[in-house]
């Protein structure tokens, strides 16, 4: 991906989207109003899940994604607001399309796997 500068730049990317773009305002209230300790565990995890530095398991133990997204009410929705800030991310800070691809497609299946309620009919 190109280190830690460009992971910090598509962690900032997808918070800048959350924080502006109206289609995520479920995901975007699950949030603190001040987004920085998100972005910072979402940067310190990226940072082991593509090789480098294990900084969120030196800081925090395991992930869990799971278990550490059970107090928030992830459904359908929020998992697809959740990709649709990272699609934004992504395209604007991963110029090699097939790396761009994997990493959507790995982290659909992270978002996925996230819900943890039906989604409200």
């Amino acid at each position: 991906m190109g280190g830690a500068p460009r992971i910090r730049a598509l962690v900032d990317h997808f918070y800048d989207v959350m924080d502006t773009d109206p289609a995520v305002k479920t995901l975007r209230d699950m949030h603190a109003k001040n987004l920085s300790v998100s972005r910072d565990k979402l940067y310190e995890f990226l940072s082991g899940w593509t090789g480098g530095p294990p900084l969120y398991v030196e800081k925090y133990g395991h992930p869990r994604l799971r278990m550490r997204h059970m107090p928030f009410a992830v459904d359908d929705r929020a998992a697809m607001e959740w990709m649709h800030c990272m699609r934004i991310a992504l395209a604007a800070e991963v110029e090699d399309v097939r790396l761009r691809d994997q990493l959507e497609e790995n982290f659909a299946r992270i978002a996925l796997h996230m819900r943890n309620r039906e989604t409200p009919s």
